[in-house]
């Protein structure tokens, strides 16, 4: 049930480890990566939730979430072929866009497979089982490049072109979803509508109606947004601020107008339904999402930074055409490998360690082990020995991968698995999102636009993260 994540761990690792490194040999400066990856997380936001309400109604022949999983895999093995062959920093990102797009149609599924298909007691080992496959096909993803370059296959290439080694990775990354994916398509049953109704085991907190949305309510739902976005326009364009902040903007008014469009979600057909879901989210949910949000901006900072941190401050190089540059770069991809192996032998530990301590405990501890972890890199000298604190980030992304939805499959009605599957990623989103309109801004203006200090950030939110868990109501089953 869960070997088809190997194969969507394995693209996303591929575009987690190479795509700074392709913006940068496009020609992308170190203080626009962040917007560059903007795509990523906007189209998670757009597509997850618009997924996951149509997966809770479908069934087919093929089932309820497996037709989603067979097309998502079809277009993220198109697109992992399309990537390596840009030649221009926009083509690069639309490419970046279209691949996350399609990697979303499949994964958000997924997530709400396993809740759909196991009892309460279960659901821990369920998703721990899925971090074990996610970090085992990130382990080989990240090392591609590298292992491609013993074995002879170039890792440098002139000024502008991608290096055959990313290229090949690329594409043996596509043949290894599409089968990963078709194994689990193949291999699996899912249970009928009528018969998940009566497995329904939501719980009691999302049962009561919610109140009645009034035109004054609305009103002051929508300046709480409309608010710090025009402030924040202002702001930027008074002040000369960054760019990228009006991404952020933007994102709050968006969602004004939404809410402004749907009647607080009163209409409005499937977006409508979306919107009232998310407004009228468990208590447990809106809990867990502060714990999301804090822990995604920390995940994020470390995906569009490490590159140019260990390259500058570890290899001593920002020239993308250097061997030195393209060392760091690989040895990159060896440290993220690193902590999806850890990561990966940690799942095992996780329904173990719960079941002794408690979901919360266990969370809290892997979070605040995962940012002492992330802060230890500005210390750390010696390149070969940063594989120790990524022990420490691979345990923490275990539990991320895990833990947050072993706790909400249990407070949401299996009808609604999908849909809230997908709203919950909104917390997944939003904090890439932030993270996307803020980092670059904080580096240049306040930290020298040296990007170790974005790894430093993501410490410390990891560790608020984790400080967090303790608001989330204390579990029943682990």
């Amino acid at each position: 049930m869960c070997f088809g994540f190997f194969g969507i761990q394995f693209a996303f690792a591929l575009q987690n480890g190479s795509m700074s490194r392709i913006f940068q040999t496009l020609g992308a400066k170190m203080d626009d990566l962040a917007i560059l990856w903007i795509a990523a997380p906007m189209t998670g936001l757009l597509v997850q939730p618009i997924i996951g309400y149509y997966s809770d109604r479908t069934w087919t022949r093929l089932g309820r979430r497996r037709p989603y999983f067979l097309v998502g895999a079809i277009l993220t093995t198109l697109a992992l072929f399309v990537m390596p062959n840009s030649s221009v920093l926009w083509f690069a990102a639309i490419m970046l866009w279209l691949l996350d797009a399609s990697i979303n149609i499949s994964m958000e599924p997924f997530r709400a497979f396993v809740g759909d298909q196991l009892p309460p007691e279960q659901r821990t080992r369920g998703f721990a089982m899925q971090s074990f496959f996610i970090g085992a096909g990130a382990v080989v993803a990240y090392l591609l490049p590298e292992i491609l370059t013993q074995l002879g296959v170039a890792n440098t290439a002139a000024a502008g072109d991608i290096p055959p080694s990313v290229r090949m990775s690329f594409y043996i990354g596509g043949v290894v979803l599409i089968c990963a994916m078709g194994w689990t398509i193949l291999r699996t049953h899912e249970y009928p509508p009528e018969q998940l109704e009566r497995f329904d085991d939501a719980h009691p907190e999302v049962a009561a109606a919610p109140p009645p949305v009034s035109g004054s309510r609305l009103a002051k739902e929508m300046a709480v947004f409309l608010v710090p976005a025009a402030v924040l326009a202002f702001c930027v364009g008074r002040h000369g601020l960054d760019k990228s902040l009006y991404l952020l903007a933007g994102g709050l008014a968006a969602y004004a107008l939404l809410l402004l469009l749907t009647f607080g979600g009163r209409r409005g057909g499937a977006l409508g339904e979306i919107i009232h879901d998310m407004r009228h989210m468990p208590v447990t949910m809106r809990r867990l999402a502060v714990v999301q949000f804090f822990s995604w901006f920390a995940l994020f900072a470390m995906w569009i930074y490490t590159t140019p941190a260990v390259t500058a401050l570890h290899f001593h190089s920002t020239d993308t055409t250097s061997a030195a540059y393209n060392d760091g770069a690989d040895w990159v991809g060896v440290l993220f490998a690193a902590y999806s192996a850890f990561s990966a032998l940690a799942a095992f530990g996780l329904a173990p360690l719960s079941q002794r301590i408690g979901l919360r405990a266990t969370h809290l501890t892997c979070l605040v082990i995962g940012g002492l972890s992330f802060l230890s890199f500005r210390f750390i000298q010696d390149p070969r020995m940063l594989l120790l604190p990524m022990a420490g980030i691979g345990i923490a992304w275990a539990a991320i991968l895990a833990i947050p939805y072993s706790l909400l499959s249990g407070a949401v009605p299996a009808r609604k698995m999908g849909v809230y599957m997908g709203i919950f990623n909104f917390f997944i989103v939003i904090p890439q999102l932030v993270a996307a309109s803020l980092l670059g801004f904080l580096l240049k203006t306040f930290f020298g636009n040296q990007p170790i200090n974005a790894l430093m950030i993501g410490g410390i939110s990891l560790i608020l993260a984790g400080l967090c868990v303790l608001m989330v109501r204390k579990e029943t089953v682990a």
